[in-house]
C-alpha cells in the first residue's frame, strides 16, 4: 500500500485514494450489489412458496418475476428449491427444474437465476435465509452517491501486527442479533494524533488485513454502528492503515444485509475523520 510515496505506476497518493473510491462506488451500483438487493427472508421448516403473488413465504417484487415461482424446502440442515411448472429457472447456464441450493458459507453458494431476480441462500448462526437481488432495483440509479472525508495523509499510519498463534476467539455479534466466537488472527497496534490505540484483525491472509472499528465520528458524520478497513500485505509485524479508505458496511445501503458490528476492544474514543462518511436521509431497500 502506498502512502506519501507514488506507486510503481507513479500514480500520486491522491489519486490512488480517488481511483479506489471509484471502483467501489461502481460496485455498490452493480447487478447483484447490496443496492439491488431486494429482500431478505428466513425459511420456516417445510415448504416456502416463493414468487411475486400476495400470500408467497418469499415475496417477491412485483412484476419481477412469476407470482408462483416455485418452493423451497427447508428441513433444518438443507434447503432444495422446486421450479413451478413453466417456470425457467437457471443455474449458471443450465436450466434447473430442482437444485439443492448450498449457502453462502459453503464454497459454491448456489445462485439461482429467475427472470430479473437472483437469489441464494444465506446462513446466519441456526437461521437459514433467502437473499434476493433486483437488476432493475430503482435504488441502483436512484442512490446519490458516497460521501467522503476530504484525503488526509495525516490518516496514513504506519502499525505494527501482532500475530496470534493460534488465533484467539473472540465475539463477534451482527445487526441482527447473532452472537458468535470467531478466530481472531491477531492486533494492530498505532499512533493517532499523538494517542497509542489497537485494533483486533477479523481476517489475514496474504492479501491484507481486515478489521471492524468505532470511534466517536459514529452517528455524526460516519454510520452509526461503525466502518470496516481492509489493508495491503503485511510484511513482517509491519502494515499501513490507510483510514482515507475507511468505508460503511453494506447495511448502511440496504435493509436486508446483516452485517458484524465491532468488537467491543475495536471502539476508539478518537474521532477518525478519514475515509467514508454517511448520509441518514438515505434509506435503501
Amino acid at each position: 500500500m502506498t502512502t506519501t510515496q507514488e506507486s510503481e505506476d507513479h500514480v500520486p497518493y491522491e489519486d490512488e485514494v480517488l481511483q479506489w473510491r471509484q471502483k467501489v462506488e461502481a460496485s455498490l451500483r452493480g447487478e447483484e450489489s447490496w443496492l439491488s438487493l431486494a429482500g431478505l427472508f428466513w425459511l420456516a421448516p417445510g415448504e416456502n412458496s416463493i414468487g411475486s403473488g400476495r400470500g408467497s413465504a418469499i415475496l417477491l417484487p412485483e412484476g419481477t418475476a412469476p407470482e408462483a415461482a416455485g418452493v423451497i424446502g427447508f428441513n433444518g440442515t438443507q434447503a432444495v428449491f422446486r421450479a413451478a411448472p413453466g417456470v425457467t429457472a437457471h443455474v449458471g447456464q443450465e436450466r434447473i427444474e430442482t437444485v439443492v441450493l448450498q449457502p453462502d458459507v459453503s464454497a459454491l453458494p448456489t445462485r439461482v437465476l429467475l427472470s430479473d431476480l437472483t437469489f441464494i441462500i444465506v446462513r446466519r448462526g441456526d437461521r437459514w435465509g433467502v437473499r434476493v437481488w433486483n437488476r432493475n432495483h430503482p435504488a441502483r440509479t436512484a442512490f446519490p452517491g458516497r460521501r467522503w472525508y476530504p484525503i488526509d495523509e495525516g490518516y496514513v499510519l504506519p502499525a505494527r501486527y501482532v500475530r496470534y498463534d493460534p488465533p484467539r476467539p473472540v465475539m463477534l455479534a451482527n445487526v441482527l442479533g447473532d452472537s458468535e466466537p470467531t478466530p481472531c488472527p491477531g492486533h494492530v497496534e498505532f499512533e493517532v494524533n499523538g494517542a497509542s490505540a489497537r485494533l483486533l484483525v477479523t481476517e489475514a491472509d496474504d492479501e491484507g488485513l481486515f478489521l471492524i472499528f468505532a470511534d466517536t465520528t459514529n452517528g455524526k458524520t460516519t454510520y452509526p454502528p461503525g466502518r470496516f478497513l481492509a489493508t495491503g500485505p503485511a510484511v513482517g509485524e509491519q502494515v499501513t492503515l490507510d483510514f482515507n479508505r475507511a468505508y460503511s458496511p453494506p447495511c448502511a445501503f440496504s435493509p436486508y444485509a446483516t452485517c458484524p458490528l465491532p468488537p467491543a476492544e475495536n471502539r476508539l474514543p478518537i474521532a477518525m475523520e478519514a475515509g467514508e462518511q454517511y448520509d441518514p436521509a438515505w434509506r435503501g431497500g
